[in-house]
């Protein structure tokens, strides 16, 4: 049997272990321990790059933002979906993270932070939602913490209360989409996203391809405009 073993750690803002971890070739980074995602455990992910790049129209330029990079897979998603006139940026609050998919996640999908249309922004993607200018971005997918419901980091509450609500529809630009990932469904969070002035679903999502049942949601907020 092949071992486990341990590649990298660093902690979080609240002094958390993180750590990522190798198994005959599969990755996963756990949180005090608990697994938080795994590269066999992939399909929400894409799915969140493939909902919020659907109302972007082809050949027009357009920038997206992602929330939390993790082992890259929704900008592996997001960039597969988007044309050469896209620019993609990426918030991600741990360096160490961004660090840990250029030197041993290369080969998963680190390399796509070398894509041209690729911008890296290491910080909390609050303050980058609280700077950024009204109509900024085309499309935002946040797969921050267990979504609105599941918090993992005190902090991250604020992304999704009434404010960070309001801050998120601000930012996108009309006809623009939001999606949040999600561990359950959660309906005063739908509401709240709607009374932000969204149109709101819910997309139920799997983990695993092979999984029988959703384990996931995607809230998606579209805002109305050309």
């Amino acid at each position: 049997m092949k071992p486990h073993r341990l590649l990298a750690t660093a902690r979080t803002p609240d002094g958390v272990a993180l750590t990522l971890h190798e198994h005959d070739g599969s990755f996963c980074m756990r949180l005090a321990g608990r697994e938080l995602m795994h590269s066999q455990a992939i399909w929400s992910e894409l799915a969140l790059g493939e909902v919020g790049m659907a109302r972007l129209v082809r050949g027009r330029a357009g920038r997206v933002l992602i929330g939390g990079l993790g082992l890259g897979f929704t900008l592996r998603s997001v960039l597969a979906h988007a044309d050469a006139r896209t620019v993609v940026e990426v918030a991600e609050l741990l360096p160490e993270i961004v660090a840990w998919n250029r030197e041993y996640l290369a080969r998963l999908n680190g390399a796509l932070l070398d894509d041209p249309r690729v911008k890296v922004v290491i910080g909390d993607v609050f303050e980058l939602i609280r700077g950024a200018p009204p109509a900024s971005f085309a499309a935002v997918m946040l797969d921050i913490d267990n979504g609105p419901s599941a918090m993992v980091q005190a902090a991250n509450a604020r992304l999704y209360d009434a404010r960070g609500i309001r801050l998120l529809a601000t930012i996108l630009a009309p006809g623009g989409r939001l999606v949040v990932w999600s561990a359950g469904d959660d309906s005063t969070f739908a509401r709240r996203l709607a009374g932000a002035g969204l149109r709101v679903q819910t997309v139920p999502v799997k983990i695993h391809a092979g999984a029988r049942h959703a384990a996931g949601r995607l809230f998606v907020g579209d805002k109305d405009g050309a």
